[in-house]
């Protein structure tokens, strides 16, 4: 998830109230002891529909119809959060109604016995659950707000549909087949990674399947393209009709075909991305076969294009890590009580580095506007930095308060890490060998259907590496040292400055200026402008002859924007007493001083421009 997020790994238990909590605990017990009493049984399939032709109230309308349920499955589960998240969702919370019936249409009764969950009385008689849930994006809630882009709207021309807020499951029954049917308006075109039968139906092999395929319908436009051997859709609701699927499809076709590249080949056949274009810009949302997009719709142009070009690429990269690469704890996720994975340096920082390298590799994005990432992404880490969070802390503590205050520094701290990573392996293996090659190997290793072991991973990947990169994951990913950037860029030629004067002198007045009753007046001056005259609180009336109006702060900077070095300029001001004075004063310069430079060092040496050219293309 980017947000982001961005964007957007669990405390073990989330605090919630005392009461509350005690009955999370003994519902998840109950739903865990009889989910192991039903496990040996056949699961039938559930069937949903969704009728989104009734929007009354912002609810969807939510019918189950099954059978055969048993004891083991008298209880309704609603998602406490959903993989990709890392946040407290309960989505219980925004329930209305819930109603079971058995085949006379009787009602049987329910217990409302905590946030999520809903016990029926009788489920063997069970053969229709109806409920109605609220939309999250226009339900004001008291804490852990959704986010949009893991949430869903429901609109008289639209509707951004994520599974997890709106269908639950029979408790035991979370790998029980799902198919799902949207009753709504004949116009409305829909668009998922989840494929359709010939009656309408979205199929999913079992719930987490369907909580990873979001669906967009309404007013959208579609567009569609091969990458190497995958199909690659786009479907997008823009509220005033400004971007269409295709010019998102122009922007963003050579960050695919740069995608392609760098993996080889795509490890699906077949990719959606949903784009929901509106008022509030949120972030997006990866899933293993699609990716979802809540952001500010704006006239199209180049820059937006690339803005949506580098959220995309990050989302894109997903299909990797987590799909072909993540633990048990993604490959059987608790909906019930969020678990903590401490891999979510390699799920998001790892994916934030690819997005970027691998358009550097491409060509799509030059030398210079990689380095200028780094040095944003080196800036917001700094502003983050906390000695007490290190990313596997980050990642175990981010469903947590404290945690969600450091949440978004996995995208900027854990790509400069993976970034360091990448060009620590270079080294060692003498330009033969970098991140994405090991990433491969292990996408090879293991794959969508086999997790790797939570607490083994970083053995297995020093195994799979080299000694030395024990030593590097116990300094920058168990503990929060300061980045060696310097140290680390140097081995590529590349030079590090944490602060650094501009090569060329920007001309200025020398002064500090405020407004005082209406009036510009002198707040500050250069020491070397003192011989002139020039004194504090003196009221500036007019430069080089030119008058300024009352308050004109701006005119002033218009001005003094276009002085030349080695000149004079007049100041006339007025003091105290109505006495009037023109001074004439140095033009002064300025050298600009920046933080976090990233350039290419002159004085490289053969092995760092050895090392670099390997670290520029994809081996």
């Amino acid at each position: 998830m980017n947000f982001r997020l961005v964007a957007v790994s669990a405390l073990v238990l989330w605090c919630f109230g005392t009461a509350h909590l005690v009955a999370q605990k003994k519902a998840s017990k109950m739903s865990s002891s009889l989910a192991s009493v039903s496990a040996s049984a056949p699961l039938p399939t559930l069937i949903y529909e969704v009728n989104l032709n009734d929007r009354s109230e912002d609810t969807f309308k939510v019918r189950l119809l099954v059978s055969g349920l048993k004891a083991a499955n008298a209880i309704y589960q609603f998602a406490a959060t959903a993989p990709g998240t890392y946040q407290i969702m309960d989505i219980g919370r925004f329930v209305r109604t819930f109603q079971a019936f058995d085949e006379k249409g009787k009602e049987i009764p329910c217990d409302h016995i905590s946030v999520n969950q809903w016990k029926i009385k009788q489920p063997e008689k069970v053969v229709e659950i109806r409920y109605a849930v609220a939309e999250t994006f226009d339900t004001p809630v008291t804490r852990d707000e959704i986010f949009r882009m893991c949430g869903s709207s429901l609109e008289d021309d639209h509707a951004l549909f994520n599974v997890h807020t709106a269908i639950g499951f029979p408790s035991g029954m979370q790998t029980a087949p799902l198919k799902i049917k949207f009753l709504r308006p004949t116009a409305w075109k829909i668009g998922s990674a989840m494929e359709q039968d010939s009656v309408g139906y979205f199929l999913a092999k079992n719930y987490d399947f369907a909580v990873d395929s979001p669906v967009l319908m309404g007013r959208i436009t579609n567009a569609r393209t091969m990458v190497k051997n995958t199909a690659v859709e786009i479907y997008t609701y823009s509220k005033t009709d400004q971007i269409s699927s295709d010019q998102l499809l122009g922007a963003m076709s050579k960050m695919l075909s740069s995608a392609g590249e760098f993996l080889r080949e795509l490890p699906v056949k077949r990719y959606a991305f949903l784009f929901h274009l509106e008022d509030t810009p949120a972030g997006a949302w990866e899933h293993s076969y699609s990716s979802e997009y809540v952001l500010e719709e704006r006239p199209y142009s180049p820059e937006y294009g690339q803005y949506i070009t580098d959220i995309a690429a990050h989302e894109f990269f997903h299909v990797v890590t987590p799909l072909n690469i993540h633990s048990e704890i993604i490959e059987h996720f608790d909906f019930v009580k969020p678990t903590p994975s401490e891999h979510l340096w390699l799920y998001e920082g790892t994916t934030e580095w690819a997005a970027h390298v691998m358009q550097l590799r491409s060509g799509l994005k030059s030398l210079d506007q990689y380095l200028a990432d780094l040095s944003q992404k080196t800036l917001v880490d700094q502003n983050y930095f906390d000695r007490a969070y290190s990313l596997s802390k980050l990642s175990l503590t981010c469903y947590s308060d404290s945690g969600q205050k450091q949440y978004s520094n996995i995208y900027y701290r854990g790509a400069l890490v993976a970034g360091m990573l990448d060009i620590r392996l270079l080294e060692l293996s003498n330009g033969q060998r970098g991140l994405r090659e090991v990433i491969q190997e292990l996408a090879k290793k293991y794959g969508p259907e086999k997790s790797f072991a939570e607490k083994d991973f970083f053995n297995e990947f020093v195994k799979m590496t080299y000694p030395e990169i024990a030593d590097f994951f116990e300094q920058y990913v168990k503990r929060a040292n300061p980045l060696p950037l310097r140290e680390y860029y140097a081995k590529i030629g590349i030079a590090y400055n944490e602060r650094k004067l501009s090569d060329s002198a920007q001309s200025e007045a020398g002064l500090k200026t405020r407004l005082r009753e209406g009036k510009l007046v002198v707040a500050d001056f250069r020491e070397s402008l003192a011989p002139s005259g020039i004194q504090i609180d003196d009221e500036i009336r007019a430069v080089n002859g030119q008058t300024l109006t009352s308050a004109d702060n701006k005119t002033f900077a218009s001005i003094t924007a276009k002085f030349i070095p080695s000149t004079t300029y007049t100041l006339t001001v007025g003091r105290s007493g109505g006495k009037e004075l023109t001074l004439t004063l140095p033009v002064q310069t300025r050298r600009e001083e920046r933080q976090y430079v990233f350039e290419l060092s002159p004085q490289a040496y053969h092995r760092q421009v050895m090392l670099r050219n390997a670290w520029l293309k994809n081996l």
